[in-house]
């Protein structure tokens, strides 16, 4: 049996950040999804149609995706193509975040409309586009999916992801010292442990 992980990297990012995994995984064929687009209308279709292209040669495939990479594999339409997914950090309410980053940048719904796109002063850009987009496509997630979530992340409230848990019948495990990124030894070993629990 041919199984297979693909590790979807967040912003700031990269596919090889896949190396972590594979000890992880032993019995997997672990490889990095290098997307080259940044937007769910051109991102989601990237990932659909890379995936789609792997299952023709793997039995299993599991999903590992980190903050906007797990926004951007819900936006793939990827029903029956995985069959388990890791998320961790996961932004799974985009028009939440704009929202937000909105609040933060003191842009009203008016100005974004007119401006069409507006740079912040903290080095997001704002789009209207964006905005009508993840308004109108709401993913369709049907995936067996594990959640983790750091309780000192800053970006993405308990909340918001109890929503998501309780809507999608995902697990859900919280880190107590964990961010937003997970990067030190603590949180690492962390996020190892919470995997390897799910492999069992």
């Amino acid at each position: 049996m041919k199984k297979l992980v693909v590790y979807v990297h967040g912003k700031g990012g990269n596919a090889k950040e896949n190396e972590h995994y594979k000890a992880l995984f032993c019995d997997y064929e672990v490889v990095g999804l290098d997307y080259k687009t940044f937007s769910p209308w051109e991102t989601g279709p990237e990932i659909h149609n890379a995936l789609l292209s792997l299952k023709k040669h793997y039995d299993e495939i599991v999903l590992i995706a980190n903050s906007i990479g797990a926004f951007f594999c819900m936006n793939a339409e990827l029903n029956g193509i995985v069959d388990k997914a890791f998320f961790i950090s996961p932004l799974v309410d985009m028009e939440k975040m704009i929202s937000q980053m909105m609040l933060w940048a003191n842009v009203t719904e008016k100005d974004l409309k007119e401006e069409k796109n507006i740079h912040t002063a903290f080095g997001e850009d704002l789009s209207w586009d964006y905005l009508c987009y993840v308004r109108n496509h709401r993913p369709e997630w049907s995936i067996p999916t594990h959640i983790l979530h750091g309780k000192q992340d800053n970006l993405i409230s308990k909340e918001t992801i109890e929503l998501f848990k309780e809507s999608h019948n995902a697990t859900l495990t919280e880190m107590e010292n964990g961010e937003h990124w997970f990067h030190t030894e603590e949180q690492m070993r962390f996020l190892d442990n919470w995997i390897k629990s799910y492999l069992k």
